[in-house]
């Protein structure tokens, strides 16, 4: 994310070290400031295409892949409003190993149920009445009234157990389906970007567009 850090403004704050001489500044990036894309594309789903994440894929994998250069890393993780890319990003095939075993203590146990959910129940008419997904409780059943037959139904068993590794494997596929701005709007969302990042005139701790300056960092956020 070079090119994104290098828009991102200044800030200096008055030095907290013990050898730091009076009035002495830090200058650090105001990570305080975030880029985002404005709310008439980000809103609407015809400017983006999916995407699916494969294997070890990298925000700046991705962005080499589908714009040409990787330096649109933030770009693939604002379409997405991607904050964490710790938590909200795919993990490696081999950290997500260690967090299995760190999370379950073993292999064995992944087999283990995690949750029962509903297998999907239509009447004689084709109309769902039960959606495939719900988490319920296992041995779960309902008794519904079937208007072709014109009597109750009663659906038996409609619960399959979830393995923990089936419930983790989930919410990983999860966070690999993501949206990508079309390649045709990037120079929109770099303008604004360059817009978005700059300080405004205005604030007794403003130096420049790129440098503001006080005794703490709560600013321009």
């Amino acid at each position: 994310m070079s090119n994104y850090f290098q828009k991102v403004p200044d800030f200096d704050y008055i030095s907290r070290l013990p050898d730091a001489k009076i009035s002495e500044y830090i200058r650090v990036k105001n990570l305080f400031r975030r880029g985002k894309l404005r709310d008439d594309i980000f809103k609407n789903l015809a400017f983006f295409e999916k995407y699916k994440i494969y294997g070890d894929e990298r925000p700046d994998n991705v962005a080499y892949n589908y714009y040409g250069s990787s330096e649109y890393d933030w770009l693939v993780l604002l379409s997405n409003n991607i904050l964490n890319v710790q938590t909200e990003w795919p993990m490696s095939q081999e950290s997500y190993d260690s967090y299995l075993i760190e999370k379950y203590g073993s292999y064995e146990k992944l087999s283990e149920v995690h949750h029962y959910e509903t297998i999907e129940v239509k009447n004689t008419n084709d109309v769902v009445i039960v959606p495939a997904g719900l988490q319920v409780d296992s041995g779960y059943s309902i008794i519904y009234y079937d208007p072709l037959k014109g009597t109750t139904v009663d659906s038996g068993n409609i619960s399959v157990p979830v393995s923990n590794y089936e419930y983790e494997e989930k919410i990983e596929d999860n966070k690999r389906n993501i949206f990508l701005l079309k390649p045709a709007y990037l120079n929109i969302a770099v303008d604004d970007l360059n817009d978005i990042l700059p300080y405004q005139e205005g604030s007794t701790q403003y130096v420049s567009r790129t440098l503001a300056k006080g005794e703490n960092i709560r600013i321009y956020t």
